[in-house]
């Protein structure tokens, strides 16, 4: 799987030829991560919660991409009325050739822009090839992370909010990595991207190395290889 960071908690998966857009947002940095979505081809779009920061471009993805299917909650797919939509709960998958997809709870809040119920906020694990990625959108710690291991296995990655504010800091994510997931391997996410979520980078760094947990903060457009 190859995953490229495009801003705070959108990134493009890729796997087998299939492309999922996560929490699209990418209009906001466009500029440095040189993303163009007219130039994209888009089989999924995957929404974590309904968040502004989260939900700002779906309808333009919707747009140029009126194929891809829409993954989230029954809230969320509702809200946007794409015809082509799976709405998934907590406990429930979606498929993605060989790979599956299980939304799990995230501990966050979850409203549109305007202010209407956006159901409750997830996060996903993504389970092929014997790997197992959790991908846990906006949360704090939460002790339901623990269970993640025993149901799916090994984590081989995670992708963790590091900006605190909005979320977890550095040094709680390092935590629930290392006592709670047992994973050794993170990608940072949801932060610098405001001023109330900017961080600084040594720090953060220092909380994953004081726990030997391979930690990267990825640039605009970088991307990475699970």
């Amino acid at each position: 799987m190859k995953i490229k960071f495009l801003g705070q908690n959108c990134f493009l998966f890729t796997y087998k030829g299939k492309n999922i857009l996560s929490d699209p947002f990418y209009n906001y940095q466009k500029e440095k991560s040189g993303f163009d979505i007219a130039a994209q081809k888009i089989d999924f779009v995957l929404i974590t919660h309904a968040h502004g920061d989260h939900i700002a471009d779906v309808e333009e993805v919707l747009r140029n991409h009126p194929d891809a299917l829409l993954i989230g909650q029954p809230e969320i797919c509702a809200h946007f009325k794409h015809p082509n939509s799976i709405d998934i709960n907590f406990g429930g998958s979606a498929k993605v050739e060989d790979m599956k997809i299980s939304m799990v709870p995230a501990s966050h809040t979850s409203s549109f822009p305007d202010g209407s119920y956006g159901g409750l906020a997830s996060g996903y694990v993504f389970r092929f090839e014997g790997k197992n990625l959790y991908f846990a959108g906006d949360t704090g710690v939460m002790a339901d992370m623990a269970y993640f291991p025993q149901l799916f296995g090994e984590i081989t990655a995670a992708v963790l909010p590091v900006g605190s504010h909005y979320t977890m800091c550095a040094r709680k994510a390092s935590f629930a990595a290392a006592e709670l997931l047992k994973t050794k391997r993170v990608i940072g996410c949801h932060f610098d991207t405001f001023p109330a979520i900017k961080i600084d980078h040594e720090v953060a760094k220092a909380h994953f190395n004081e726990k030997n947990i391979d930690f990267l903060l990825p640039e605009l457009g970088q991307e990475i290889v699970i």
